[in-house]
């Protein structure tokens, strides 16, 4: 993996992880029962999901680009596809209200792990949108695994980052996607950014 494209990649990263989704719901419910220090233990939680997701796409596409030389291509404007497609139901996505239940009781910092693992490994989009853009990446010249390894330390890392934003700033970020006017401008900002990552994975060559 060139430096150029590693650059691309964590601007990926960034945009699919500040992107709220059920991970920032899950960082923010966190943030607001328990606070930042404790909360923050389901941030982790997201992140061995993750990495988990990250390696069963790495040996599938492993095999495949392996066994099917052509498969890169289908891969590449599948991912294409999707980050469009992405792109169109933010566009339309309408203003919903997002609620936080505040708990009564306390959750270990296990709990709080399992909980955080749980939330992204049963949402079954997370290794269809991982099988879509990650493979685009990839130097097929060069060994894949250590490839693999280089985007989930950079994956895990910023996503580390941005949920630990979502946890410590809770309040504030769930007022800001209260607003249905805020939540449809930034719908429409995540929808261009999905279509520009779209254009730029086109222009990928292998």
């Amino acid at each position: 993996m060139s430096y150029q494209v590693w650059i691309a990649f964590m601007l990926a990263c960034w945009v699919i992880s500040v992107s709220p989704g059920a991970g920032a719901i899950a960082s923010m419910s966190s943030g607001l029962n328990y606070g930042f220090r404790h909360g923050y233990w389901n941030a982790i939680g997201l992140q061995l999901a993750l990495l988990l997701q990250i390696a069963i796409v790495a040996a599938g596409a492993g095999v495949l680009f392996a066994t099917t030389p052509w498969a890169f291509l289908i891969v590449k404007w599948f991912g294409v596809a999707y980050l469009l497609y992405l792109a169109y139901l933010q566009w339309v996505a309408p203003a919903q209200s997002i609620e936080i239940q505040h708990e009564l009781t306390r959750k270990s910092a296990g709990k709080l792990v399992m909980y955080g693992f749980l939330v992204n490994m049963s949402n079954p989009k997370a290794i269809v949108f991982l099988l879509a853009v990650l493979p685009q990446f990839l130097d097929l010249s060069k060994p894949q695994w250590t490839q693999y390894a280089i985007m989930a330390l950079t994956m895990i890392s910023i996503d580390l980052i941005v949920m630990a934003g979502y946890t410590g700033l809770a309040a504030k970020v769930l007022r800001l996607l209260r607003s249905p006017k805020q939540q449809k401008f930034m719908n429409r900002t995540f929808a261009a950014l999905f279509a520009g990552a779209a254009f730029l994975l086109s222009l990928v060559h292998q």
